[in-house]
């Protein structure tokens, strides 16, 4: 289960979600450093390697990235991320370097964007229940899709 926290509008503005190649340039780059236990707490387990004092990887991609690198991606923790999600800005050196990776064009404000017409919102209550997330009645009343 996937659980974006920001709104459809918020996410067609923030170029930082769009491209997705600082996410998938490194394991060893998401590495914690600035946050307090109580800040990690927030993040879901899931995402968390705590060995490797870090976000858990796939290879070189954070396991919060959702989406294609160099299509349309997005953070799944976005409001929660660690600070080092934070650091790299748009455009900047790590940025750029993440970017020719992946052969990516120039800066990340130049690449079009195309909003989503449409976007559903599925709830999988047995992941939640594995990661001990209640979801409320509230919630579950309003998703597209409810997988038990």
């Amino acid at each position: 289960m996937t659980v974006l926290s920001t709104g459809p509008a918020e996410l067609a503005t923030l170029d930082c979600q769009l491209c997705g190649a600082c996410c998938s340039f490194s394991a060893e780059w998401p590495r914690f450093s600035l946050e307090t236990d109580a800040y990690l707490d927030q993040i879901p387990r899931a995402y968390v390697d705590d060995q490797q004092g870090r976000m858990r990887c796939g290879g070189n991609r954070c396991a919060a990235l959702v989406g294609e690198v160099g299509v349309s991606t997005a953070c799944a923790i976005y409001t929660v991320r660690p600070d080092v999600c934070k650091a790299c800005l748009p455009g900047d050196d790590a940025c750029q370097l993440a970017r020719r990776r992946f052969n990516l064009p120039g800066q990340p404000a130049d690449i079009p964007v195309q909003a989503p017409t449409r976007l559903q919102t599925i709830l999988n209550l047995k992941a939640a229940k594995v990661l001990g997330i209640v979801v409320p009645p509230s919630i579950t009343s309003i998703a597209d899709e409810v997988i038990e």
